[in-house]
């Protein structure tokens, strides 16, 4: 085949290299717009999986790279005066320059052709190619030019930041956070070479503005960092190798997606690589190990298919399906990583102890979790333990430490044993609205299942309030009554807490029992509907009516008695439920709330009634104890709330005594387009939490004690609620502390005589995976 690769990067060299030595007959030429063994930036990190798949495709290669490597276990953070450091990460770097030239040698050793200081334009400069590689970067002309065929997302993140680089000697990957009069700096560090090392600097774009920074010329930015970071530096000054760079070398990160990386120009097929591709923020440094693991990929594509003419359609398929999968997963951690940065100053450097601040610099990308820190540095993890559980009223032993999700949290007059919460969950198992036998036991095995709080399923104020014939309801005595009887239980039996939490089904209720039709009309029987707005929740679903004054009055009113009710049956926590698209968040949501009136329109006017039920509420709930708020912190749709606007009412609802907020999403318009993930909801959680200062329940799959731990040891939220995991198992906390090791939890006194067993048995299996 004849190959052009666009681009003289690390993904078109060694593909250049990797299809050479595939089959020494293809014809690769590799056209860079430098000159030759000429680049620009300092030093880049690799991990050791891509050294691995390196080792495999050209040992030769890998070990001349393994040979210039600079390698180091140790993270350092500086902030606040305080030096910190963890070991056991494993990082390995090498200089830019270097690992080209390195890369260059070996594809003029294997007879690929290096053509320099060329400026491509156009792909079809060279019609004679099977194959035209846009390893161009990610300012990409082939990627511009087939903008229709590639769908480029370029977005152009907040922060800046100026690369840099010192001879000052750096034996840890090192984080340096400094505090300006105008707000913060960051510096990333990193050796690359003896006696060299990386010096990223960023901040906000607020903070750039305010320094004026943006019309400073580059040697006047780099004494300005070299004040900023003058005690780290020692010294030592800070250089530039853009010196051909006018104005400010001050720049913004383009994170770029593209909704396909193959497109045919009629003649050559053209695929995308490396950053003309994707881009991973330089937060946790996965650019170069994208790129090579791009050119490992397509290469290996060409091994199993045949590298013929015949089969790059087949072959640019199978590469972007399995690419695709690795890529969306590391840009995913370079987005959560990122988006770290981009807030640290606001969110955490100003509220977090250092201790703390520094585990959540950790944990940053959520690809580390709290038991892989255990791997890498056992000592410190366990230091950190130790100090949290201090920082929560656990005296030190010598025993093992009590594991954050395990430590005790008070709110009010709320004393909960652990920071494990069995979420709201619909059971639809009523008969007119009165909880009975099964919420008994449904309720009461969670409660012996070791979390410190359970919640009822969303309790319904009226008849017309539920969302089906089987909701739970507290509009009369007999329902009190009934949900006295659990409450009793749970406080009898268990060390749990129990919480009541009050809704409205509004545009989504009258529906069938899910198992029958989730948001699906009752065929018969439906009752009425009221909403913020004339808006059915599904296009064929019932529609409901926008709620009058006196219907307010009424729905309020119904709320308050039922807050009367559940005070009197004991429950120790009141969340009123305003989110998923019920009946209160039907108005805080602009998708649902179309009114013209002082309940619709700005964020204050859509929270209007809202807060007034709960104000109402909390007029008549006990003042020793608690309530939370449930919200919908995202919309999942566009033109609908965002997390920006989940902050502005989660600040309205604590100015009126909310203690808590529960941080869901979506579910309030039936077209939403959810992005799940790993614990996707927790940055919510996190937002509202540190930008706010108020405590906050995460939610949405958290299925492991490793995330709970891991979410509350960061901060990012102060209890963890956790759904269909507790459906599978009742005993989740009590099973999930045994499978850390944790023996010190209490069991019921009834199952102690399989405590033993359950541990041993899960000890037996450990050593059987060792």
């Amino acid at each position: 085949m004849r190959i052009v690769c666009i681009g003289g990067g690390p993904a078109g060299l060694y593909f250049g290299i990797l299809m050479k030595m595939l089959d020494p007959a293809h014809q690769i030429s590799v056209v860079e717009r430098n000159r030759p063994y000429d680049t620009f930036g300092f030093g880049v990190v690799f991990s050791d999986a891509t050294m691995d798949n390196m080792r495999k495709w050209d040992p030769k290669t890998a070990d001349i790279i393994e040979q210039a490597f600079n390698h180091w276990d140790d993270i350092e953070v500086l902030i606040k005066g305080r030096r910190m450091r963890t070991t056991g990460h494993g990082f390995v770097g090498i200089g830019r320059k270097r690992l080209l030239n390195i890369l260059q040698a070996r594809a003029e050793e294997l007879g690929v052709e290096l053509i320099f200081e060329r400026e491509v334009n156009s792909d079809l400069e060279f019609p004679d190619a099977d194959l035209i590689v846009a390893s161009d970067g990610v300012n990409s002309k082939l990627r511009v030019k087939y903008a229709k065929e590639f769908q480029p997302d370029m977005q152009m993140r907040p922060n800046r930041y100026i690369w840099l680089g010192t001879k000052r000697p750096f034996d840890a990957f090192t984080f340096d956070f400094r505090k300006t009069e105008h707000g913060w700096f960051q510096a990333h560090i990193y050796k690359f070479e003896e006696g060299a090392a990386t010096f990223i600097i960023e901040t906000t774009e607020e903070a750039y503005l305010a320094h004026g920074l943006d019309k400073m010329e580059q040697d006047a930015s780099i004494a300005f960092c070299e004040n900023v970071f003058a005690e780290i530096l020692e010294g030592h000054h800070l250089v530039s190798n853009a010196r051909h760079l006018r104005g400010s070398a001050w720049l913004s990160f383009p994170r770029l997606i593209c909704g396909k990386w193959t497109a045919f120009n009629g003649n050559s097929h053209v695929v995308l690589m490396g950053d003309a591709a994707h881009t991973a923020h330089f937060a946790i440094g996965s650019g170069t190990k994208l790129a090579l693991e791009d050119a490992i990929e397509l290469t290996n594509q060409f091994k199993i298919h045949g590298a013929t003419r015949e089969n790059i359609p087949a072959v640019l398929a199978a590469y972007e399906e399995l690419r695709r999968v690795d890529v969306a997963r590391i840009q995913n951690a370079a987005r959560n990583a990122m988006e770290w940065f981009e807030v640290v100053g606001s969110r955490y450097a100003d509220t977090l102890e250092p201790e703390q601040f520094m585990y959540s610099l950790l944990t940053r990308s959520q690809r580390i979790s709290h038991e892989n820190l255990r791997l890498r540095d056992k000592t410190w993890l366990e230091g950190y333990e130790r100090w949290f559980a201090e920082q929560s009223g656990v005296p030190a032993t010598n025993d093992r430490v009590t594991p954050p999700m395990l430590t005790p949290f008070q709110i009010r007059g709320l004393s909960l044993s652990n920071r494990i919460i069995v979420s709201p969950m619909a059971m639809y198992s009523a008969e007119e609205g009165v909880p009975n036998d099964f919420h008994l036991v449904h309720f009461g095995s969670r409660a012996l299942g070791g979390a410190g709080l359970l919640f009822t399923e969303m309790t319904c104020v009226s008849p017309e309030a539920r969302i089906t014939p089987g909701c739970c309801g507290l509009w009369n005595d007999e329902q009190a009554a009934a949900y006295k009887r659990i409450v009793d239980f749970v406080h009898r039996n268990s060390q749990a807490r129990i919480g009541i939490q009050l809704g409205h089904a509004g545009r989504k209720g009258s529906t069938r029992v899910a198992w029958e039709g989730m948001d699906e009309r009752l065929p018969d029987g439906n009752w009425p509907l009221v909403s913020a707005s004339a808006v059915p929740y599904l296009p064929d679903g019932q529609l409901p009516e926008p709620m009058t004054r006196a219907e307010m009055d009424e729905v309020r009113d119904q709320f308050v008695a039922a807050a009367k009710r559940g005070a009197s049956a004991g429950f120790d926590i009141l969340e009123l439920h305003c989110a998923h698209g019920y009946l209160l968040s039907s108005f805080l949501s602009p998708l649902t709330n179309r009114r013209s009136d002082e309940y619709g329109g700005s964020i204050e006017n859509r929270a209007r009634y809202p807060l007034e039920v709960f104000r109402a509420i909390r007029a008549v709930w006990p003042e020793e104890k608690p309530m939370s708020v449930r919200l919908s912190c995202h919309d999942w749709a566009e033109g609908g709330n965002t997390p920006e606007d989940a902050l502005a009412f989660a600040r309205l609802f604590k100015e009126v005594g909310a203690d808590l907020v529960d941080c869901s999403s979506g579910q309030v318009w039936a077209d939403d387009h959810p992005v799940y993930g790993r614990l996707y909801q927790t940055p919510f959680a996190d937002k509202i939490r540190n930008e706010l200062g108020i405590a906050t329940i995460a939610v949405g799959a958290i299925s492991e004690a490793d995330h709970a731990n891991s979410i509350i040891a960061a901060g990012r939220a102060d209890l963890c609620a956790i759904a269909r995991p507790h459906l599978a198992d009742p005993a989740w906390t009590l099973h999930e502390a045994a499978k850390i090791g944790v023996k010190s939890i209490a069991w019921p006194k009834q199952y102690l005589s399989g405590k033993p067993q359950y541990e041993a048995n899960l000890e037996r299996a450990a050593g059987a995976k060792s």
